[in-house]
């Protein structure tokens, strides 16, 4: 986090830095290079002792509950105990996991899975179609109010044939159902456990992955364990994890260069290549499906104007916060889903212009700006992103109060809200990964107008009558075609409206010691360590 009497110093050098990147052509290209004596191929390996692996993380955690959890980092950790009947490959690709097997009715609205045999849960309990059953009933369930509910609301039935024959019937036809079961949210916990501890689950997972839940101190750390009689042969190959929450950049970079942890992520664009090549690390970057925007309050004043959300993308330079804020790893948002997604449509940009801000503002009746201010987290990337996006407003007259908040503290203060009327947020920095790869997970749960808090994460409270309309369009139907219509249309509709400032799709960014392999980032920003190893 940035200390107060930095800030000054640091906002001088942003300044300077805008004046030069005005003049620039807008390149995306990504400006740090590794010194060419610091080739990370040409390093040996760093030495390790014992084969149990430490990666810091950047955020507390908040649940073990796949049903009841909406970050990613949280899902990430889960994952290594954790697993669902499909999943995605290190490409996003769908792949079988708990089920050998899958298939989808040509009306889009059954789909039947066909188990593995021979699997147990980490309590002992047998994995079979009731333990599916049990799973999607629970999230499926409005009563139980968990977060992912809006993913399995139109889940009508669910069957286990046999043992191992697990069906599921779908209220109206759904093309993107079967992704949803890819996502996170759809990984199987031990009935058991679910009976045995309720709510608790949360911080006692039970699961069927490589590694066994052991410890979690909320103030440090969260470790798990190998699990020996693991289904899938020749894994887990370490001993155990230990993952560490260290909101502090230069923090976590400390540790991975004094070898007090194997992986960091994220790893800070900033010493992404002084670190690169040397001290055993390699830095690794990849396109990615995670946007970076700030929502719009839609329901409060000034917000509810769209002259003025329109004003504020046209007052951000976002080729500048690209390159500031994150150093030009990544790509300046031109839809309001990432290229990566299927279905995406491109979008003409909100061009740097501040004085199309200030006239639009005057239109509004704000030519004097007026006063709000930003939630976000308190790590280092979401503060130097704040006050940026601070710095940026305050040309066109608008004054931003920075408030920076703990992950827990800013999800209760978010998604727990009960009423539109009774939110306090009035801009939100943040972002989301589409971990479904499919656009209805990256439009519908962020702005259809049923989807606000606590029911889903519409934190701009934006709600578009057209707009529900064709989401509601791409849900019904498995053509392909008719989906890309839909989701052309609503994207342009929605660019327009402006609920978000649009800012960036970010690179997955991570560094590691040269010794460890089977550890990286999906293209939704997910970290895998199930397959980790040490080499020697």
């Amino acid at each position: 986090m940035f200390k107060k009497r930095c800030l000054f110093v640091w906002l001088t050098s942003l300044l300077a830095v805008l004046l030069v990147l005005a003049g620039c052509s807008g390149s995306t290209s990504k400006e740090p290079n590794p010194s060419k004596n610091a080739n990370p191929k040409n390093q040996s390996l760093a030495k390790k002792e014992g084969n149990s692996l430490t990666i810091a993380i950047k955020d507390n955690l908040v649940s073990m509950d796949p049903q009841d959890t909406n970050d990613t980092l949280s899902g990430s950790i889960q994952s290594t105990m954790l697993e669902g009947l499909v999943g995605f490959d290190k490409d996003m690709k769908m792949i079988p996991v708990l089920a050998e097997s899958y298939k989808a009715s040509k009306d889009a609205k059954e789909i039947t899975f066909n188990l593995r045999k021979g699997i147990k849960f980490h309590d002992g309990a047998p994995f079979n179609a009731k333990a599916v059953k049990v799973n999607i009933d629970r999230v499926a369930n409005p009563d139980n109010k968990l977060k992912r509910y809006s993913m399995f609301e139109l889940v009508e039935k669910t069957e286990a044939i046999d043992d191992y024959t697990f069906k599921v019937t779908l209220k109206k036809p759904f093309g993107a159902m079967l992704n949803n079961f890819a996502h996170p949210a759809a990984r199987i916990m031990s009935p058991k456990a679910i009976k045995k501890y309720g709510k608790d689950v949360a911080t006692h997972p039970v699961g069927t992955g490589p590694f066994k839940f052991s410890e979690w101190d909320q103030s440090d750390h969260l470790t798990v364990v190998k699990n020996p009689d693991y289904w899938q042969e020749g894994l887990p190959k370490v001993d155990d994890i230990k993952f560490k929450p260290v909101p502090e950049n230069g923090a976590r970079v400390a540790m991975l260069q004094t070898g007090e942890a194997d992986f960091i992520y994220p790893i800070p664009t900033e010493q992404a290549a002084q670190i690169n090549g040397k001290n055993g690390i390699v830095v690794e970057n990849k396109p990615s499906i995670v946007a970076r925007y700030m929502s719009m309050n839609t329901t409060k004043k000034p917000f509810n104007d769209v002259r003025v959300r329109q004003a504020i993308n046209y007052a951000i330079n976002k080729e500048a916060f690209l390159k500031v804020v994150y150093r030009g790893y990544g790509s300046v948002m031109d839809s309001i889903i990432p290229e990566g997604l299927q279905f995406y449509s491109k979008q003409t940009p909100y061009p740097y212009d501040l004085e199309k801000a200030k006239k639009l503002l005057k239109e509004a009746g704000y030519e004097n700006g007026f006063e709000t201010k930003v939630w976000g987290a308190n790590n280092s990337d979401a503060m130097k992103a704040m006050e940026f996006i601070q710095q940026q407003l305050s040309q066109v007259g608008i004054k931003v109060n920075v408030v920076p908040m703990e992950s827990g503290t800013l999800s209760d203060k978010i998604w727990s809200v009960q009423n539109a009327k009774d939110a306090e947020v009035e801009l939100y920095y943040g972002g989301w990964s589409s971990s479904t790869g499919d656009a209805d997970w990256g439009i519908r749960p962020l702005l259809a107008g049923d989807s606000a808090p606590p029911t889903s994460y519409n934190v701009s409270y934006y709600e578009n009558k057209k707009v529900d309309e064709l989401i509601d369009a791409g849900l019904q139907t498995a053509d392909q075609e008719k989906r890309k219509e839909a989701y052309a249309e609503m994207q342009e509709i929605i660019w327009k409206d402006a609920p978000w400032a649009y800012l960036m799709v970010e690179d997955t960014m991570a560094g590691k010691k040269n010794y460890l392999e089977g550890v990286y980032l999906l293209p939704d920003g997910a970290l895998s360590a199930s397959e980790a190893e040490i080499k020697r």
